[in-house]
């Protein structure tokens, strides 16, 4: 299944890292706001070198291809929404990633809910 979400990019947030089982991790978030009557605004995470590749900047449009998981700790359900890929209107420099695997990114690309200095 393919997942894309498109909008204007409002804000871009602070980078987080950790160490994980599996070495050290980075990860960045940035809102995008949906257009339409109704607008709606999107936490969008990006991981490791896609930080870079992506090269997302606040107030552009771009359409990203995401995936979405859900996990529970202690009773209660947690939701990511992870940008695998990153395409501009112009369809120039786009700053994608290279053709991905439909399963999703190998495991040991994203921490898992241990590796991470948060609660879930």
């Amino acid at each position: 299944m393919d997942l894309k979400i498109a909008g204007r990019v409002v804000e871009i947030l602070e980078e987080q890292s950790g160490e994980g089982r599996n070495g050290p991790w980075r990860k960045q978030d940035f809102i995008l706001e949906t257009p339409g009557e109704y607008p709606s605004k999107v936490c969008i995470t990006q991981w490791g070198d896609d930080i870079e590749k992506f090269g997302v900047a606040e107030g552009e449009e771009l359409t990203a291809h995401i995936d979405i998981k859900s996990r529970e700790y202690q009773g209660r359900w947690y939701t990511d929404v992870k940008a695998w890929r990153v395409e501009r209107p112009s369809g120039g420099g786009q700053g994608t990633g290279p053709g991905r695997d439909p399963l999703g990114p190998p495991p040991e690309e994203f921490p898992s809910a241990e590796d991470e200095d948060l609660p879930f």
